[in-house]
């Protein structure tokens, strides 16, 4: 019988679906990521949808756009799980723990090399995603690129120096997965400007 198949420890729900990502996380590492990556994107984008929703009058439109959030699990499951895998990899190699500086290194290269064009690809990929041309990919960049990748350093700076230096490889994208879930949330919010 397939071990992903096989009956889950008892105890506690918590518990057993730990166990269960965990296996999962073993026998199919990139799948498991990209899986994680898809669903807690579209629950950050479900999440600027209640925030905005809060926000608004009462008696307005209260119904929500499925369409955000199944872009942010394809953009999550084709771009975010995967990249994030490989990349964490590649810098395990690149730049080994025991290298002289390793932790600011690591940081430098992710936060100044990885995280400007993976950005612009998130803009880019969600223009496709909407049926947009390329001059609302330009106009979106000129008006919102800058802003967002400031806040990109802001908030995901501390987090990556925790993540790419204390963090297990096989946990880094989940742990980027669960900060990104309110990081979706403010991107989605700044798409929608």
């Amino acid at each position: 019988m397939c071990p992903a198949l096989s009956k889950p420890p008892p105890g506690p729900l918590p518990r057993r679906l730990l166990a269960q990502y965990l296996l999962l996380l073993r026998l199919h590492p990139l799948l498991t990521k990209a899986v994680s990556s898809a669903v807690l994107s579209a629950l950050g984008s479900l999440l600027s949808q209640v925030i905005e929703r809060s926000r608004k009058k009462p008696g307005s439109s209260k119904s929500l756009d499925l369409s955000g959030p199944l872009r942010f699990a394809i953009y999550g499951f084709l771009f975010t799980g995967p990249l994030s895998h490989y990349f964490y990899l590649y810098l395990e190699q690149l730049i080994p723990s025991n290298v002289p500086f390793a932790m600011v290194k690591r940081l430098l290269l992710d936060r100044l090399v990885v995280a400007p064009p993976f950005l612009l690809l998130f803009f880019f990929v969600m223009n496709l995603l909407e049926g947009k041309d390329l001059s609302a990919f330009a106009e979106k960049i000129k008006n919102g690129y800058w802003v967002a990748l400031k806040m990109n350093w802001k908030v995901w700076t501390p987090v990556q120096f925790i993540n790419v230096n204390y963090v297990p490889l096989q946990f880094r994208v989940l742990f980027g997965n669960l900060v990104a879930l309110f990081w979706f949330a403010y991107l989605a919010s700044i798409k929608k400007r």
